[in-house]
């Protein structure tokens, strides 16, 4: 499993114990986004300069989460930029990636010339859950040298409040849930817009959005919002209420399910805000994936902990499925593979974790207050 981190105290105090206490996973975060980045034709000085771009975007929107980030970077030993690079990955990649960016690209947003996706998920209301709870999933698809940089951090504010997030190490959140029964899970999308000038960084918007209590606060949360690039934020709440919030840097987009069940993959299902969408490479697999959780969620009546593994663990589509394996013929920084598993019940604050492809490793419950754990 993961390590468990329980950060308390002020914002810059739990940052600080994040940089510490996972100092070398940190380090391993960077290594790992150094290459990416480069392999994209942007230097690490380039990457942290970029990344530099957000600090006031980030203070301007949530300071506390600015000086978390600055703990992260004094826990760990590393600049500040560095670790407002990591937070800004997301917007500082091309929209293109994983194939190569384009001169232009490069010459817009660095001065010269020189199958991006992740995650299937899934929302399962009350009414369709053979439990009677909201559930909320997702498989995270990224580069498995990644997966030795992942950590759980089990969080509670100065008020009491208090939230649980899988994420890489150095960044504030992905996967989460918190005390009031509201969680989130993420899909990155791209569109033409993204990166073209600094907005709110996903990632720090995932932190910001743990503060919700329901899906309507969330979905006011995000209206007006200026991003820097495009993600889905899959959220529900343990009220039953659910909606895809599809985000980009010129607005947002509320998609909702059908049937007691919300799904998505990488691209945009509003049609309003296909029109900017940059076409993904077939690798990707989006469309496929999409078509397979929906005939999961259509196939039962009702849904469980054990049908979302299965969902999770469908490999019927071979490279392309939703437990992905590496593509050997793509080129390394091309090669997505599922790194992580998560499937959360809103009411009681656990998640399952599966800390590899679940295919090759058993789910582990981890809960926002480790006595709440019952199997």
């Amino acid at each position: 499993m993961f390590p468990v981190l329980d950060l308390v105290g002020t914002a810059s105090e739990r940052g600080r114990m994040h940089g510490a206490l996972a100092k070398r996973r940190v380090e391993r975060s960077i290594a790992n986004y150094r290459s990416l980045f480069e392999s994209c034709g942007i230097g690490w000085s380039d990457a942290q300069r970029l990344g530099h771009g957000y600090r006031d975007v980030i203070g301007d929107f949530a300071p506390a989460l600015l000086a978390e980030i600055e703990g992260i970077a004094a826990g760990a030993g590393r600049a500040a930029d560095e670790i407002l690079a990591l937070n800004a990955r997301t917007e500082i990649l091309p929209p293109t990636f994983p194939d190569k960016p384009s001169a232009e690209w490069l010459a817009s947003r660095l001065g010269r010339t020189a199958d991006f996706g992740e995650c299937t998920a899934i929302a399962v209301s009350p009414a369709r859950s053979a439990s009677g709870e909201t559930l909320l999933a997702q498989n995270w698809d990224w580069f498995g040298a990644q997966r030795d940089a992942l950590v759980l951090l089990r969080l509670r504010g100065e008020d009491g409040s208090a939230c649980l997030t899988l994420t890489e190490a150095g960044m504030l959140a992905k996967i989460g849930c918190n005390d009031r029964g509201f969680g989130v899970c993420l899909n990155i999308l791209r569109s033409a817009d993204d990166g073209a000038a600094p907005g709110g960084p996903v990632h720090v918007l995932l932190r910001a959005l743990l503060d919700c209590g329901s899906v309507r606060e969330a979905v006011q949360r995000v209206r007006g919002l200026r991003l820097g690039a495009s993600s889905n934020v899959l959220c529900a709440d343990r009220g039953g209420d659910s909606a895809a919030l599809e985000l980009s840097p010129v607005g947002a987009h509320v998609v909702r399910g059908t049937d007691g069940t919300l799904c998505h993959t990488n691209h945009f299902l509003a049609p309003e805000a296909q029109r900017a969408a940059v076409a993904l490479p077939a690798s990707l697999s989006s469309t496929p994936r999409l078509a397979c959780a929906l005939r999961h969620a259509k196939g039962a009546q009702t849904l469980d902990v054990g049908s979302l593994q299965r969902l999770l663990r469908d490999e019927t589509d071979g490279l392309l499925s939703v437990c992905r394996h590496p593509d050997p013929s793509l080129p390394e920084e091309a090669r997505l593979e599922t790194v992580a598993s998560v499937i959360m019940e809103l009411a009681r604050g656990v998640m399952h974790v599966a800390p590899d492809m679940p295919t090759r490793v058993a789910y582990e419950l981890v809960a926002l207050s480790p006595e709440a754990v019952t199997v």
